[in-house]
């Protein structure tokens, strides 16, 4: 008999099933066909943007990218113990739990219950008169052990939309966690390259004070012998003290940025080991930034916006499925009796049932009329975010192309100028010793060389910046 109910709410969930066999809800995408075929200003680097390299810069682990062992082990440690990406890794592992258990959606739900009741019931009533003449007891009790089974049927796909959301959670999760390390890797290594900056920014000033006070000596003797005015020394001294007041100053940005290191390796402030000067290496050879529409799998921001979009096709999904019919279906067997020692008699206390029902929501107060239209909403939005972070993307690498080749055309500017400069030093030296230029040229050209180094220094430093901006652009640093 119960398998003939059970044949009954099977043909009725199968009937159900090829009604339902189109989908309900036709899913969205974004059409990459609208990207730009190659960024702005890729033809200023073509080493870079020359599509027929076989490997993607995005696609190079970091430890390739970087070569000097210091920032490698810096890296190392951040990418290990910093607290940021720490957390990211439980929300990874927290979304993974979420997934695992979506993945139960379409398995039957089985509980075991175990159930003991004593019903004294008034001797002035019906049950109770009863009871008391036909066993002679005041009391009733009932025993029962059953095992009882529910299982839904995903007719309309909410169940699998369902584990589409856990999924989809999940992924975006993993590519939140990627975004942080890419994130974490590209400012260690501008910290890094920061600290080089300062260093070479610090010898600078040093050698600087250290010839300015070589010119002031020359100076005072000079004014000893009655050659130059009081305000010959004032100047040169005045233009010492310029360069020794930057030693403090970089000697306290250097102490800064050795600590904010410290705290993105996961440790307490502490020295920053450094293996190399300021220097900018060449691109590698067989690379490639490779075309826009690439962002979309490298970059893992841009992922995550992809992902939201296909999380709102599910939420759409599952909405839309609130509108029609749900199908349950229950069983249940076990063991029951009113006597304790006739508890386990079999077959006589056995029992089973068998229930099925079909649920089709009516008057719901508009919640889930409302419900839907807010998930077409969030969908909509959804669209408008991905295209927003495609197009930050692909800014961002344009940015920093655009940034490599107007850097690197400065420095050769800046270069030649810091020459001029320490070659304009060297002649007013000697042309001030033989009477034939003045103090003042002397500690004019001391103060542009000075500058120079120091410009050329930040020059140097942010060509280091612009190539780690556009290796953390392309999606580089997860790998």
């Amino acid at each position: 008999m119960y398998t003939i109910h059970i044949k009954r709410l099977a043909a009725i969930a199968l009937l159900l099933a090829v009604v339902a066999s189109c989908k309900i809800s036709k899913d969205i995408t974004y059409s990459q066909e609208t990207l730009p075929p190659q960024y702005r200003s890729a033809d200023t680097i073509s080493s870079l943007t020359d599509s027929s390299n076989n490997r993607l810069l995005a696609a190079l682990p970091w430890n390739d990218f970087f070569v000097d062992p210091a920032l490698k082990t810096l890296i190392t440690d951040a990418v290990a113990k910093n607290n940021q990406l720490q957390l990211a890794l439980k929300n990874l592992e927290i979304a993974r739990l979420q997934w695992t258990k979506a993945k139960w959606g379409n398995v039957p739900e089985v509980q075991l219950g175990v159930q003991a009741s004593s019903n004294s019931p008034s001797e002035n009533s019906m049950l109770g008169a009863n009871l008391n003449q036909a066993l002679q007891r005041s009391h009733i009790e009932e025993y029962a052990l059953n095992v009882g089974l529910s299982w839904e049927a995903d007719i309309w796909g909410k169940i699998k939309n369902q584990k589409r959301v856990a999924e989809t959670n999940y992924l975006q999760t993993d590519a939140a966690r990627k975004a942080v390390q890419t994130a974490l890797i590209a400012e260690v290594a501008q910290g890094y390259y920061n600290l080089l900056m300062l260093d070479y920014q610090l010898n600078t000033a040093k050698k600087n004070a250290a010839l300015t006070l070589q010119t002031r000596k020359l100076i005072e003797w000079q004014f000893q012998s009655g050659q130059v005015s009081a305000l010959a020394i004032a100047q040169a001294e005045a233009q010492q003290l310029n360069a020794e007041k930057l030693i403090p100053l970089f000697e306290q940005q250097i102490t800064v940025q050795e600590n904010a290191l410290s705290i993105l390796a996961g440790s307490f402030p502490n020295a920053i080991q450094r293996s190399v000067g300021l220097a900018v290496p060449s691109t590698k050879e067989n690379l490639s930034t490779g075309l826009p529409s690439a962002l979309v799998a490298n970059r893992p921001d841009v992922k995550q916006a992809e992902l939201a979009l296909t999380r709102a096709n599910a939420e759409v999904g599952i909405a839309k499925a609130d509108f029609y019919p749900a199908l349950r279906i229950g069983a249940s067997a076990g063991v029951n009796s009113f006597e304790l020692s006739n508890w386990f008699t079999l077959p006589a206390s056995l029992f089973g049932t068998v229930t099925g029902g079909i649920t089709q929501p009516i008057l719901q107060g508009k919640r889930i009329k409302t419900n839907y239209e807010v998930a077409l909403v969030d969908r909509e939005k959804a669209v408008i975010s991905f295209r927003e972070s495609v197009l930050v993307a692909v800014n961002e690498v344009s940015n920093a192309l655009v940034s490599i080749e107007k850097l690197h055309s400065q420095q050769d500017v800046l270069e030649r100028r810091a020459q001029q400069l320490e070659q304009a030093i060297s002649k007013a030296d000697l042309l001030f010793q033989s009477g034939m230029a003045t103090y003042l040229e002397v500690v004019i050209a001391q103060g542009q060389l000075l500058e120079s180094e120091l410009e050329l220094a930040t020059n140097k430093r942010d060509q280091l910046s612009a190539r780690v901006s556009l290796y953390r652009a392309l999606g580089g640093g997860w790998q």
